[in-house]
C-alpha cells in the first residue's frame, strides 16, 4: 500500500507517478483542472462519499494514480487534522503537478461549497424568521441529529474494539459532559495515554495500526525529496499566510474585534480536528453559542444542516458560524460587509493549514505511517473522539427535541437538562422518520436532509390545520 513519491522539485516536465503501470495516463494541467472542477461540484455525501468519488474518477476512470498510491495518500491524510477528503484531493494534485496542482485541487474542492453556503447564509440571515424557512429547518435539525448519531455508531464500531478503547471513550464523554474540560486537553491526554499504553507492551492501544508492507524500505520511508532549508521556507511562508489576516484585522480593528476572535478560534480548531468535523462540533458549538454568542444552538444546527446538504467538506459549517458571528457583531462595518469578511476569515484560517500539512509534511510523514507510537496515539485520540461525538449527540438531541433547556447543579457541576414538558412532538416524529431513512433504509445523507426539510414544511401545514 506504500509508494514512493515522485520528485517534487522539477515539475516542468510530466512523468508517470512512481507506481504507474504502462496503461496509466499522466494528464496535463488543463485536463486535471477540469476534473478537479467536476469533483468539487459533485463532492456531496461527506468524506466517505467524496473519497469514493475521487477513487472512481482518479483511479478507475482516468487512471492518473495507481490504487497503491491512492490508498497511500489516503492513509497519510487520515493522520492529519482537518478534512481528509479535501486534503486527499490536495495530495493527489500535488503528486500530479506539484504545488500548483495541489492548490488547484484543494481550492476547487472548497470553492463550490463555500459559494453555496455564502449565498445560503445571506438568505438565512435575512429571512430566518419566515414561517416557511422555520418549518424547513425544523426538519433539517431533526435529520442532522440522526446524522450525528449515525456518525457516532460508525466511528464507534471502527475503534471501540476492546475494553481499553471503550474506557477512553467513556472517560472523554464524562470529562466534557460533566467536567466541561477543554477539548484540547482531552485530545492530548488521550494521545499520551495511547503512547504510554503501547510502550508498556499492551497491543490493545494500537487499534488503528497498519501492517508494514513486505518492502522494508517502503515501511521506513524514503529520503525526503527536498532540503531542510526548503522545508523551513515552506513552513515559514505557510504560517505567515495563515496568520496574516488575523494580524491585519487586529491592527485595523483591535484585538477584541469579532474578526480577530474568529481567526484565533478557528485557527485553534484547525490543528485539533482529528477524527473529522464531528470531533470538534460539540466544542465549536458550545464555544460559539455560550462563550462568544455568535449564534444560537438552533442556528448552529441549521448551519450543520446546510453544510451536510452542500458540496464540499462538512467543516464548511465553520463558514456559517463565522458569517453569523460577524453579522451579529459588525461594528464599525455594515452587517452584510462584516459577514462577508467574517466568512472569508473563517475559511482562510480553516483551510490554509490543510495545504500546509500536505506541502510541508508529505515527504517526511511517509516514514511515520507504520510507527507504533503514532498508531497508538491516534487510536486513543479516535476513541476519545467517540466520547466527544456522544456529547455532541446529547447536546444536539436536547436542543432539537425540547423547546426549553436549562442546567442543573449536581455535586458542584452544571448538568444540561431539558424541561420534559417542553418535548417537541413534531421534531421527535421527524427525527424518527430520519432515523428510519438513514439507519434502516440507508438513504444518503443529502436526501435525508432534503427530505427532512420537505417533511418540516408538511408538519407545519398539518399543525396549522389543527
Amino acid at each position: 500500500m506504500a509508494s514512493k513519491l515522485p520528485p517534487r522539485e522539477n515539475t516542468s516536465h510530466r512523468q508517470l507517478p512512481t507506481h504507474a503501470t504502462p496503461d496509466m495516463h499522466s494528464p496535463n494541467f488543463a485536463e486535471a483542472l477540469k476534473v478537479w472542477c467536476k469533483i468539487g461540484l459533485l463532492s456531496f455525501g461527506g468524506p466517505a462519499g467524496q473519497i469514493a468519488l475521487m477513487h472512481r474518477i482518479l483511479v478507475e476512470e482516468k487512471r492518473w494514480v495507481s490504487e497503491a498510491q491512492y490508498l497511500h495518500a489516503l492513509n497519510y491524510c487520515m493522520l492529519l487534522p482537518g478534512p481528509e477528503a479535501q486534503q486527499l484531493a490536495t495530495y493527489v494534485g500535488w503528486l500530479l503537478h506539484g504545488v500548483r496542482g495541489g492548490l488547484a485541487a484543494g481550492l476547487l474542492f472548497i470553492i463550490p461549497g463555500a459559494a453555496v453556503i455564502l449565498a445560503l447564509s445571506y438568505i438565512y440571515a435575512a429571512y430566518q424568521d419566515m414561517p416557511l424557512l422555520s418549518a424547513v429547518f425544523l426538519g433539517i435539525k431533526a435529520a442532522v441529529l440522526v446524522i450525528v448519531v449515525e456518525a457516532l455508531l460508525r466511528i464507534g464500531k471502527r475503534i471501540l474494539k476492546n475494553g481499553i478503547m471503550q474506557i477512553i471513550a467513556l472517560a472523554a464523554f464524562l470529562a466534557i459532559f460533566l467536567g466541561d474540560l477543554p477539548f484540547l486537553l482531552i485530545v492530548f491526554t488521550a494521545g499520551a495515554i495511547g503512547v504510554l499504553g503501547v510502550r508498556s507492551g499492551d497491543t490493545r492501544f494500537a487499534v488503528l495500526s497498519s501492517q508494514a508492507p513486505e518492502d522494508e524500505a517502503a515501511a521506513t520511508g524514503t529520503k525526503p525529496a527536498r532540503s531542510l532549508a526548503t522545508s523551513a521556507a515552506i513552513a515559514i511562508a505557510g504560517v505567515a499566510l495563515w496568520a496574516a489576516p488575523i494580524i491585519i484585522a487586529a491592527l485595523w480593528l483591535g484585538s477584541e474585534h469579532t474578526f480577530v476572535q474568529e481567526g484565533l478560534f478557528f485557527s485553534k480548531l484547525a490543528v485539533v480536528t482529528f477524527g473529522g468535523a464531528y470531533a470538534v462540533l460539540a466544542y465549536m458549538a458550545q464555544q460559539a453559542v455560550e462563550t462568544y454568542a455568535w449564534l444560537t444552538a438552533g442556528e448552529m444546527l441549521d448551519g450543520l444542516g446546510l453544510a451536510e446538504s452542500t458540496p464540499g467538506p462538512l467543516i464548511m459549517v465553520t463558514q456559517f458560524v463565522g458569517f453569523l458571528g460577524a453579522y451579529r457583531y459588525p461594528a464599525p462595518l455594515a452587517p452584510g460587509t462584516a459577514a462577508l469578511i467574517g466568512s472569508a476569515m473563517t475559511i482562510w484560517v480553516t483551510f490554509v493549514p490543510c495545504f500546509l500539512w500536505i506541502f510541508l509534511g508529505a515527504p517526511y510523514v511517509e516514514r511515520l505511517r507504520y510507527n507504533r507510537y503514532l498508531s497508538a496515539a491516534l487510536s486513543a485520540i479516535t476513541a476519545a473522539v467517540v466520547g466527544v461525538i456522544l456529547n455532541l449527540a446529547v447536546w444536539f438531541g436536547v436542543h432539537v427535541l425540547f423547546k426549553e433547556v436549562t442546567t442543573l447543579p449536581v455535586a458542584g457541576l452544571e448538568i444540561l437538562a431539558p424541561q420534559w414538558t417542553s418535548l417537541d412532538l413534531p421534531a421527535l416524529v421527524l427525527a424518527i422518520i430520519a432515523a428510519i431513512a438513514l439507519l434502516r433504509l440507508h438513504i444518503g445523507v443529502v436526501w435525508t436532509v432534503i427530505g427532512g426539510g420537505v417533511l418540516g414544511i408538511a408538519a407545519a401545514e398539518i399543525a396549522a390545520l389543527m
